[in-house]
């Protein structure tokens, strides 16, 4: 958390695949190791940026918007702060509908899985309480494919983040570590397998 007490948006991620994983980040500070797959992404997304300021919207199905990269993003509201990889500004004479959109990198070919939908959802609230333009949607950026999957962002999803941002302030103010994910499949590679005994 922030000094303030805000979470980062990449927490209601990581809490839904999860839920240990914002315990450990945030109770057991020092333990967590960097990995190779961490260093890589952070690698991929500076490379994607350069790409993208050089390609159209048409991946987007847009063919007009105005492109911010890398927009900081803060909600005392939300109690959340986050970096957005690329937001889309859609007003003027000739949009019908004015709008922003949201769009985030992966290194990834899977198709969104639900803790990159809570995370896109996230950003959307803390775009539209920043801009005041509506977000109906959001993109998902497979970075191997060079692909852009479409996720609309539902009030289902938009109720998430705020159920989320409250299990794990729950979770750090009472430093009560939850249970493992019913999914073991995806402590194989967490970089905090070695203190889940009972999960693996």
């Amino acid at each position: 958390m922030t000094p303030d007490g805000l979470l980062e948006v990449t927490d209601l991620k990581q809490y839904a695949y999860c839920p240990r994983i914002p315990f450990y980040r945030y109770c057991l500070p020092r333990i967590r190791p960097i990995t190779y797959s961490m260093r890589e992404g952070i690698r991929s997304h500076e490379e994607e940026t350069a790409r993208e300021e050089r390609r159209t919207l048409r991946a987007y199905g847009l063919t007009s918007g105005d492109r911010v990269f890398d927009l900081v993003l803060r909600s005392d509201a939300l109690g959340l702060v986050g970096r957005l990889d690329l937001a889309i500004r859609r007003e003027g004479a000739d949009i019908a509908e004015p709008e922003a959109v949201v769009v985030d990198y992966k290194l990834t070919r899977e198709p969104a899985r639900d803790h990159y939908r809570l995370q896109l959802a996230a950003y959307a609230l803390l775009i539209e309480e920043a801009w005041g333009l509506p977000v109906h949607r959001g993109f998902l950026y497979h970075i191997p494919l060079r692909q852009a999957e479409e996720i609309p962002l539902s009030p289902f999803l938009r109720r998430r983040v705020r159920q989320a941002s409250a299990a794990i302030q729950h979770i750090v103010g009472a430093e009560d570590i939850p249970a493992p994910p019913t999914n073991r499949t995806r402590c194989v590679t967490c970089e905090f397998r070695r203190f889940c005994n009972d999960a693996i």
